[in-house]
């Protein structure tokens, strides 16, 4: 084995483990690993991954089994597998997978490195145990040279709220918020190694309320305090909560030039019968009035949500629901799902809507949700926006990044502008994607 021993990992699912797999590669770069690109090229193979999905176990296990070939002909590679799936299938995983060398959930990564170790001894190595101490408290800095100037900085782990189709309460825990003085100190960081749009995650991000100067913050006071980051140009949050809009996240919206006009506010349904069964402690009306009063704030904020359809129980009557609030609402962009059980969930067990009228319903649900998405799109043709560019675009000449509303933009132009925030006028609108000439200084 090489000296300067190699890190593969393979990131599934959401921003939360993408933020996650960083962290773990801060944590062995520590202890001397370098990054692989491919898991050939690796010593150590660890699949981080989301649970959220229908079959993520399976398609996991699948995985496994064609890296299992590859570790056979790599004497001395070990092979794990971290996150949801982790948490939730623990022990099965080895099991069934006898070449997986350690399983580690969420809340342990900062033991990562001992227990690398300890599978390096010959040991199957388990720890899904959700443990007493915060495991950010124990993560090192992550001191890696940035290369993208947007980043991740997870504030909030966990969800108290149980919906019924949620398996985020059993694989991640219960709430918990980090304390003020280290998210400024980790964005602080990120700052002064090029990084201009940092965005705020947590599994219900806007129910953060961590200890600050003065007493307890809540997610409005966390963003006002980034806001005075010189440098800190753009601040994002997601995954959040209806419940947890309050009014001073509300009024931020309108009062923080940094934060950006793009919320993204999971509703599920339309129909109060079916929140109702979700357990999303929201009815349609409260959210449709709570938009409402963020678009008072911020008038050209674009909207974002996430849709279920099929849920157990859900009538032709109630998905008509959904698409009355979603003409009323109109959403820039969204994400639509047909439901599909997540064992251990209360809903799991519940009597099915048949599969192919929840198809259908999906399909009529998305097309909705597409024809909205492309008219904000279009609506957008003629526009200045603000861009930052992140990286280079497919053709030569072409750089890429985001506007302040999200949208993927991409523009003839030199990569010296990469992590630079510049005007463009959108003169062109693509499927997934916004066309744009940089606007003379």
């Amino acid at each position: 084995m090489s000296e300067t021993r190699k890190l593969f990992i393979r990131t599934y699912g959401c921003q939360m483990n993408v933020y996650d797999s960083e962290r773990m590669e801060a944590a062995l770069a520590a202890q001397g690993f370098e990054t692989a690109a491919t898991p050939e090229e690796a010593d150590v193979v660890l699949l981080n991954t989301c649970h959220i999905r229908e079959k993520a176990a399976e398609k996991v296990y699948s995985e496994l089994g064609r890296l299992k070939a590859l570790k056979a002909a790599r004497p001395g590679m070990k092979l794990g597998v971290t996150g949801c799936v982790a948490q939730a299938e623990g022990a099965e995983i080895l099991r069934r997978q006898p070449a997986v060398d350690l399983v580690v959930g969420p809340q342990a990564y900062h033991r990562l490195p001992a227990m690398l170790a300890r599978a390096d001894a010959g040991e199957a190595v388990l720890d899904t145990e959700f443990p007493a101490e915060d495991k950010f408290d124990h993560l090192p800095a992550d001191r890696r040279a940035r290369r993208a100037p947007a980043a991740f900085l997870t504030v909030q782990e966990g969800c108290d709220k149980f919906c019924t189709f949620c398996v985020v309460p059993y694989t991640r825990g219960a709430e918990v918020s980090r304390p003020v003085a280290r998210i400024l100190a980790e964005a602080r960081d990120l700052v002064s190694r090029g990084v201009r749009e940092i965005t705020l995650l947590g599994q219900n991000v806007n129910a953060y309320h961590g200890a600050g100067e003065g007493g307890e913050w809540g997610l409005a006071g966390l963003i006002r305090a980034l806001a005075r980051i010189d440098g800190l140009e753009r601040i994002r949050y997601t995954t959040s909560h209806p419940k947890d809009m309050d009014d001073d996240l509300i009024a931020a919206h309108g009062e923080v030039a940094q934060l950006m006009p793009y919320l993204h506010l999971p509703v599920q349904s339309g129909s109060d019968r079916v929140l109702k069964a979700m357990n999303r402690r929201h009815s349609a009306e409260s959210y449709l009035r709570l938009i409402e009063r963020i678009r008072a704030a911020r008038p050209d904020i674009l909207l974002s949500g996430d849709f279920i359809v099929g849920f157990p129980g859900e009538t032709d009557a109630d998905f008509e629901d959904t698409l009355s609030l979603v003409r009323e609402v109109v959403y820039g962009q969204a994400y639509s799902f047909r439901y599909s059980p997540r064992p251990g969930t209360p809903a799991a067990d519940r009597e099915q809507v048949p599969a192919p009228v929840a198809a259908e319903r999906l399909a009529r649900l998305q097309a909705l949700l597409l024809e909205q998405q492309r008219a904000v799109q279009e609506g957008m043709v003629g526009r200045e926006v603000s861009v930052l560019f992140e990286k280079a675009g497919r053709r030569p000449g072409q750089i890429v990044g985001k506007s302040d509303h999200l949208h993927a933009v991409h523009v003839d132009g030199p990569d010296s502008f990469v992590g630079q925030v510049m005007p463009v006028r959108i003169i062109e609108s693509a499927p997934n994607s916004l066309s744009g000439r940089l606007v003379a200084a």
